[in-house]
């Protein structure tokens, strides 16, 4: 069986938070979260609401569903 391509999951993530929350992130934003991931959940949904000029204290319940898709897609 072939190792899966760390990139490939993070490219599914990024999809996902794109079809079903509307963080639809430019180009050169999804690659650099695909070539540097953040390591935990958290800082990696700060990284996708910097990327789409959002603050997350703003939109406290949002930033809980990207984290929560986050999580889950890195644990699961």
């Amino acid at each position: 069986m072939t190792p899966r391509d760390p990139e490939d999951g993070i490219r599914e993530l990024l999809h996902e938070l794109c079809v079903d929350l509307g963080f639809c992130l430019p180009p050169h934003e999804q690659q650099r979260l695909r070539e540097a991931p953040p390591a935990d959940a958290d800082s990696f949904a700060d990284a996708v609401f910097a990327a789409e000029g959002m603050n997350p204290g703003h939109h406290t319940r949002l930033w809980h569903q990207v984290r929560e898709r986050i999580d889950r897609r890195l644990h699961g």
